[in-house]
């Protein structure tokens, strides 16, 4: 890490700092808002101290986000269209991030200082479509085009669909613990417990699995929205210090030979389906006043596969042979050939064999452009880690207190918290960004409907009203610093 800044301009070095601390100011903001849902069950039943529980809490989502892997972060960066991607090194692809970022922070720390659980996920989706489709119109292109909708459509129906799952299954759970163990303490509140029975604590078994369950959602958190933050420094070490990000240095010969057979490949696919192709995507035509740098066509395929083969050789062995303009031309073309096996992959009358074909050309197409390093990943756990140990009050009793009508039991709380750690680890495993904030306050408004306890619609009305205005108002933010900054710019 400290060979970083070697060789760079003072100006350079310093908005490469700023814009780091931008992304870590990010994820540290975003454990403000999640620490609380992590740990709001597990400090309001008495399970653990405070200053205990969101210790913990901050432990296992820096263990999270160094297991994630970087599926959810790429699933993020790959919201904007790769067009504009592969011109992330230019003045205006630095001022896009500088512009999703502030306008993320702004809104987490409106909704964080009125103690409503909106989603930091939410937001920074929102952030990115802002500045994507303010991109499309200040080029006079189109909005279809300024972002990866088929990856967005994906994303939003993972966002509005994990919170419905959160309701559903733990209900059901809270409803086969009431079947099968009616008489249990666990379906005592605190209040209840420390005026029947005299005890502050929970029951012992009711106890563990309280905490283990918050840790659960603690790691399960590290592990989805650490990764966002993964992304975005990636973002920003590509568009400031290209030569030494664009491409993955540290790459063995193994996997650079693999991209580059993966180019062979899919040339060869598109040559022997070029009728087929060039009917389904006619070749456009590109306007002279469209200001991107480069742009990625079915059409060029063939002439990308062979720049690839041209710059790795026959015998790679490592990218730091190759200049930094070499590097950042296998980026583009690797990136373009990606996005052409996509686009191949929804040609008419293909067998599942060849759509498995390209899954797997694509995957090795990506595999030494889509990494992080460990310093990296490290920066990002840390920051998250600590902002879980900081500002959790705000939160919690919002989730313990006022979505229900009646105090929550133990036992409603071990049901949202196993529903938002299992759900929330599927995600991840799946490379899709869910809301932690919305899959658990669902998990706890379940619960009350399923004990009948009634919905405080005060508190349910805000969150929806957070869940429905976060989008538009993180994009609007967004947009309007974006355009803001494009005239400064010029």
């Amino acid at each position: 890490m400290l060979d970083l800044f070697s060789g760079l301009d003072m100006y350079v070095a310093v908005t490469l700092v700023l814009s780091l601390g931008f992304v870590l100011a990010f994820e540290f903001i975003n454990g403000f808002h999640d620490t609380a849902n992590a740990v709001a069950t597990v400090i309001y039943t008495q399970s653990m101290k405070p200053q205990w529980a969101v210790i913990g809490s901050g432990i296992f989502n820096f263990f999270g986000v160094l297991t994630g892997g970087l599926a959810v972060a790429y699933a993020i960066v790959h919201l904007l269209p790769v067009d504009l991607l592969v011109t992330v090194n230019t003045h205006k692809g630095l001022a896009m991030v500088f512009s999703l970022l502030a306008a993320a922070i702004v809104w987490n720390l409106g909704t964080w200082y009125f103690g409503l659980p909106a989603s930091s996920s939410h937001t920074l989706i929102g952030s990115i479509l802002g500045v994507g489709i303010t991109n499309a119109v200040l080029t006079h292109g189109s909005v279809s085009d300024g972002i990866n909708w088929a990856k967005a459509v994906e994303v939003g129906m993972s966002l509005l669909v994990s919170p419905l799952v959160g309701f559903m299954m733990s209900g059901i759970l809270l409803v086969l613990l009431r079947r099968f163990m009616p008489s249990s303490n666990m379906h005592k509140s605190p209040f209840q417990r420390q005026q029947i029975e005299g005890r502050k604590h929970p029951p012992f078994w009711t106890r563990f699995m309280l905490i283990l369950s918050a840790m659960g959602v603690s790691f399960a958190h590290g592990s989805n929205d650490g990764q966002k933050g993964v992304g975005l420094i990636m973002l920003v070490l590509i568009g400031i210090v290209p030569a030494k990000f664009v491409v993955n240095l540290d790459s063995t010969p193994y996997q650079i030979e693999r991209t580059r057979d993966a180019a062979v490949h899919l040339q060869n696919f598109y040559a022997h389906n070029q009728a087929l192709i060039a009917a389904t995507f006619p070749a456009k035509p590109v306007s002279s006043t469209d200001d991107h740098a480069d742009h990625c066509r079915p059409d060029d395929t063939n002439a990308r596969a062979n720049a690839v083969r041209s710059l790795i050789g026959d015998a790679p062995t490592s990218y730091r042979n190759l200049t930094p303009a070499q590097r950042w031309q296998v980026r583009t073309d690797l990136l373009c050939l990606d996005e052409s096996a996509k686009l191949a992959a929804k040609l008419p009358g293909l067998t599942a064999a060849d759509k498995q074909h390209l899954a797997e050309l694509r995957k090795d197409l990506s595999v030494t452009t889509e990494y992080a390093p460990l310093w990296v990943i490290l920066a990002v756990a840390a920051a998250l880690g600590v902002g879980t140990m900081i500002g959790w009050k705000r939160v919690v009793l919002t989730v313990g207190e006022k979505i229900g009508k009646k105090d929550m039991t133990y036992a409603q709380g071990v049901c949202a918290q196993l529903t938002a750690a299992v759900s929330i680890g599927l995600a991840n495993l799946f490379g899709m960004p869910v809301s932690t904030t919305h899959v658990l306050s669902s998990g706890v408004a379940g619960t009350m409907v399923a004990e009948r306890a009634g919905l405080q619609w005060s508190t349910i009305r805000n969150i929806l009203l957070a869940w429905l205005f976060t989008l538009p108002a993180a994009m609007a933010l967004a947009a309007a610093l974006y355009y803001s900054s494009t005239l400064i710019i010029h």
